[in-house]
């Protein structure tokens, strides 16, 4: 077989075989049961337990269900073209998508602190913008030792207005969380967004189109928010989700943030309003498992965590109707 047609030959042969697994691909698409939901259930390691490793994140979301997996943003940043090249097929080839990275800009504190890490900003964005990732997000302290309420209003607005321009740039949405629960504020002189309704006002005033809510279950409680706060949202307002319960026997405005439960662990977070809210909104970006502090993970092994997470993420899933 000469050289020409030998390349014919394999061509059409690939595209052969590429026809063939579409095929199966749709059919077993047609087979398999409509989704209820746009969102994905993410893995995000750190937050329960599990070492945050670029090499081993992808086996693991696949072995224990996962759509989607955290950005592991040291390797993005140094990883070669053919490094990001591979990784990126294999997340392909599973079908996983990104979920959200964290916001490295020191917006809360001195100009120095801010001025500085805005200098590195526009390098991780592009690092996150050649593999793919869409998203960003980072949360707000919910009071202040000295500025006034409308103080650190105008300082995060103005802020976060140029943290988003940056992203903007870079095709990347950035989430913005507040922190509900009463004990995280009462030992600071001034109060500061703690609500769904002030980080609406917020987000307004940054004037953005590319910021939204990073939601969270837990602080969602925390607020005394409802259902409807929830569906006030549009499914583009909201960039990522954190799910979490609370533990039994403590009354809401006594709840710590740091003593969490896993989604679904003991009911006291109304769990099926959560996720049926955001199929009616539309979300459709990442969910991930958020209890920080909690018992039932500490001192196990990273493969006893992840089954445990998986498990709970899944019972709020199922919860969709």
């Amino acid at each position: 077989m000469n050289a020409i047609n030998r390349r014919s030959f394999i061509k059409a042969s690939t595209a052969a075989a590429v026809a063939l697994a579409s095929g199966a691909a749709a059919a077993l698409a047609a087979d398999a049961p409509a989704r209820k939901y746009k969102f994905t259930m993410c893995l995000q390691p750190g937050v329960i337990g599990v070492p945050s490793d670029a090499s081993r994140i992808i086996g693991w979301a696949v072995e224990y269900g996962f759509d989607a997996i955290e950005p592991q943003t040291g390797f993005l940043q140094k990883a070669s073209d053919a490094e990001l090249a591979d990784y990126l097929g294999q997340m392909k080839q599973h079908g996983l998508s990104w979920g959200g990275a964290g916001l490295p800009v020191d917006f809360k504190g001195a100009d120095t602190g801010f001025e500085g890490s805005m200098r590195t900003l526009p390098a991780y964005c592009k690092s996150l913008q050649r593999a793919g990732v869409t998203r960003m997000v980072t949360w707000l302290t919910p009071s202040h030792r000295t500025l006034t309420y409308i103080a650190n209003f105008r300082l995060h607005a103005r802020r976060l207005r140029e943290v988003a321009g940056v992203l903007g740039d870079h095709g990347i949405r950035l989430g913005l969380e507040y922190v509900g629960p009463r004990t995280s504020r009462v030992n600071a002189r001034y109060e500061f967004i703690h609500t769904m309704a002030e980080m609406k006002d917020l987000i307004a005033e940054i004037g953005r189109d590319n910021v939204g809510f990073l939601l969270d279950s837990w602080h969602w409680y925390t607020a005394q928010e409802t259902e409807a706060d929830l569906l006030s949202l549009k499914g583009s307002d909201v960039v990522m989700c954190h799910l979490n319960d609370a533990p039994l026997d403590v009354p809401v405005d006594q709840q710590r943030d740091g003593r969490r439960m896993l989604p679904c662990t003991t009911g006291v977070i109304d769990m099926k309003a959560f996720m049926n809210a955001m199929v009616k909104i539309g979300f459709d970006g990442p969910m991930v498992a958020e209890p920080l502090g909690a018992e039932e993970l500490r001192g196990r092994s990273a493969a006893e965590n992840l089954a445990a997470v998986s498990a709970a993420m899944k019972r709020a899933f199922a919860l969709v109707e």
